[in-house]
């Protein structure tokens, strides 16, 4: 069924871009995100977030770099302008220049059949940047098996190839991909790894320091990390920035639902990101102990153990 359901073309209106150019623009997203951007070339992608000193994330990012010295950030547009603020006190003396690009581009979303009907291999491994004349496809983690990515052309450009697609649809199929995308309602909620981000290509360890690296860091090899995110259906409506309580205990909340999105066949599916301990005791209900009752479904990914 969802193979059926999940196939064609949507316009991501929600989603906006921040343009980073001049010579240091790599070098200086380098050091200010959870990801390696120094060595990121025109074939690839980059999921990465912006952090506060205390590692909260404010952000995250899908990044790629159509010329060497131009990288576009995709994020969502309600918290791009203090997003790009944020960014822009940093640059100092680097010779990099950082604006909303949003109406310069156009953002769809492919599922389905319409990745083969843009020229886009639906067997490319996720996170990987195609060129398509001017436009720029980056693939995704698929959703229930099937393929997805992100389309970035610039403004005027015509609608990609495929039937349409139900923007609610692209939404929930976001959720069952498992990658959590960053809203209003969730900054600084989250260090990366309570949202899996270290399991999905979001930080990299190995890499020079940037803000809140030191307690990403320590999360990750100090064994300090009690909260995962986890793939949940609903019975009722649930939205992200809503607390996860276990039945039984009214008054202290386990987790906080980070993303949700209505599912085609009723009810919702959501990312929460919960006590581990929580999710093995089971029981769980969204925005009061009583609320709309959570089932646990296996992410389409593997957690990976500290490294």
């Amino acid at each position: 069924m969802t193979s059926v359901v999940l196939n064609g073309v949507t316009a991501l209106s929600h989603l906006g871009v921040i343009r980073a150019e001049g010579p240091d623009a790599a070098s200086f997203l380098h050091g200010q995100l959870t990801q390696d951007f120094a060595l990121l070339d025109a074939a690839e992608a980059r999921l990465a977030a912006l952090c506060t000193a205390k590692g909260r994330a404010i952000a995250s990012f899908i990044g790629i770099r159509p010329q060497p010295d131009r990288i576009l950030l995709v994020c969502s547009r309600d918290i791009l302008a203090a997003t790009l603020k944020r960014l822009s006190m940093y640059v100092l003396r680097a010779k990099a220049k950082l604006g909303d690009a949003s109406d310069e581009f156009v953002l769809y979303g492919l599922a389905g059949t319409a990745l083969a009907a843009n020229d886009v291999d639906p067997a490319s491994l996720p996170r990987r940047s195609i060129a398509v004349g001017d436009a720029h496809a980056v693939t995704l983690y698929p959703s229930d098996g099937v393929p997805r990515a992100l389309w970035i052309a610039p403004a005027g450009s015509s609608t990609p190839e495929g039937p349409a697609l139900d923007p609610a649809l692209w939404q929930w199929s976001e959720v069952r991909s498992g990658i959590v995308t960053l809203s209003s309602r969730v900054v600084e909620a989250f260090v990366p790894q309570m949202i899996n981000y270290e399991s999905v290509g979001g930080v990299n360890f190995k890499k020079g320091c940037y803000p809140g690296q030191e307690v990403v860091a320590r999360s990750q090899f100090r064994g300090t990390l009690k909260r995962r995110t986890y793939l949940v259906q609903a019975s009722d409506e649930i939205a992200a920035g809503q607390e996860v309580f276990a039945a039984g205990d009214p008054e202290q909340p386990v987790g906080l639902v980070a993303q949700a999105a209505p599912a085609p066949g009723g009810g919702w599916a959501g990312l929460i990101s919960i006590q581990i301990a929580a999710i093995e005791a089971g029981g769980l209900h969204a925005r009061a102990a009583d609320g709309p009752s959570l089932t646990v479904e296996p992410l389409p990914y593997a957690l990976l153990e500290d490294i």
